[in-house]
């Protein structure tokens, strides 16, 4: 029986504080003002206007880490409690290590294992500038690696060709993907989408999927598309049965399992042995909104 956890760091690590994160901006409405001060996780879902929206999730983006495996253990990176830390969980216990970020990733950065799950690189991400800045974790000590050519906060780490690349950006809303080898960033096909806040998963086939996100070519919908890089090529191959964004993905045994954030849904991608797409279901719903929930496989009864 297959058995992952969902780790919500809402109350746990991301989040220390509920309540310290005000809407400034005077032409917000009342409804969103008191939303982002007094639970701005419920403030997108309760605004109407995009600009309210935007407003929200920028106080809400700010709140959180990135996460990652390395040698078999989750970490923790960077977010607004302390944009440099890294924290690792054991058993189930979340201890802040001596080694720090090399620089501050407050928020929209991403984390990716790396080297067979040795290791983890860490790029992008704003700490009042946008950064294009990359560095690697080995479990004990960050070094410096190559910088993107384009920023990606809130574009993700995923791997394609078995190398680690990032798609879109939240701020600049542009379609640019990227590629990292050992000679530094390479440029891959555009997306086809201004597109941000996706989720980004590598098959065994060497391609990479693309799933839901925001595509701020048309003023910040939330997308359901399923789209494939192949053979230097993005195709559409399927959809969500919800638009969805602010997700997390997890690929184990030929299915990809995505908890999204708008609709709350969790859906199963089914793939053939050729992992070609085959179904797509819902299987449950998440008892909340939860931003970016940390996925990883497990056994049972796990931390209970």
């Amino acid at each position: 029986m297959l058995y992952f956890s969902a780790v919500f760091f809402l109350q746990a690590y991301a989040i220390q504080q509920r309540t310290d994160l005000p809407c400034e901006d005077q032409e917000l409405s009342d409804q969103c003002s008191k939303e982002c001060r007094d639970d701005y996780i419920s403030c997108f879902a309760n605004c109407e206007s995009s600009y309210c929206n935007s407003e929200c999730l920028e106080v809400y983006q700010a709140r959180y880490a990135a996460y990652a495996l390395v040698k078999g253990k989750l970490h923790i990176f960077g977010g607004s409690s302390d944009s440099k830390k890294i924290a690792r969980l054991d058993d189930c216990t979340l201890n802040e290590l001596t080694v720090r970020l090399n620089e501050e990733r407050q928020s929209g950065h991403a984390a990716l294992s790396i080297e067979n799950g040795e290791k983890a690189l860490i790029c992008f991400g704003r700490s009042g500038d946008i950064r294009k800045t990359c560095e690697i974790f080995d479990g004990s000590t960050t070094v410096s690696t190559f910088s993107a050519d384009w920023t990606h906060r809130n574009g993700g780490l995923g791997l394609y060709k078995n190398q680690p690349a990032s798609v879109g950006c939240y701020d600049y809303e542009h379609q640019k993907a990227e590629m990292l080898s050992a000679s530094g960033w390479t440029a891959l096909p555009d997306h086809p989408k201004r597109i941000s806040d996706h989720s980004l998963v590598a098959l065994e086939n060497q391609s990479m999927l693309l799933i839901g996100g925001l595509d701020h070519g048309n003023g910040g919908a939330f997308q359901s598309g399923i789209w494939q890089l192949k053979d230097e090529n993005w195709n559409q191959i399927g959809e969500l049965l919800q638009a969805n964004f602010w997700g997390s993905a997890i690929y184990i045994g030929r299915s990809i399992y995505y908890f999204g954030y708008n609709s709350r849904a969790i859906e199963r991608l089914d793939f053939t042995e050729t992992e070609d797409l085959q179904n797509v279901a819902q299987i449950g719903n998440q008892p909340g909104n939860y931003y970016l929930p940390v996925l990883f496989q497990t056994v049972s009864n796990y931390c209970i």
